[in-house]
């Protein structure tokens, strides 16, 4: 494993967190491969969907840990905390992605980030199936 290479996917992950935070979706989108997936829900969200789920959800600082991060050759995976903090009331939510990685011309990127949360009573989940439900 290559320390530019993990170096590499820290900075992916901090350009997802301050984007998501700042309301960037086109550089929030720019950390996916083009056919990249976000799963939370209960579901599973192509990148077109990904602008009005953004929309749709709350608003806050996307406060994220170093990933722990797996390379092989050209394709990686990844476990990396999470604390969203809502910016009206300052609840909290906590938990995880489960991220897999691709090198591309472009440099690595995100091909799949799927969100678990970690619940008051130590559940693990998805959320709440269909909290988001796309309009055609």
């Amino acid at each position: 494993m290559s320390t530019d290479d993990v170096v590499e996917i820290q900075q992916l992950l901090a350009k997802y967190a301050v984007t998501i935070t700042k309301g960037d979706i086109e550089g929030l989108l720019s950390v996916f491969t083009p056919d990249g997936t976000y799963s939370a829900f209960g579901d599973v969200f192509t990148l077109d969907l990904f602008p009005k789920m953004v929309a749709a959800a709350p608003k806050g600082l996307f406060l994220t840990g170093t990933a722990l991060v797996d390379i092989d050759g050209d394709s990686a995976t990844g476990t990396q905390p999470l604390c969203f903090i809502e910016h009206s009331k300052h609840d909290m939510r906590i938990g995880y992605y489960s991220d897999t990685y691709q090198r591309t011309a472009d440099g690595w990127r995100l091909r799949t980030r799927k969100m678990t949360f970690i619940r008051r009573s130590g559940d693990h989940d998805s959320g709440r199936p269909h909290a988001y439900e796309p309009t055609p």
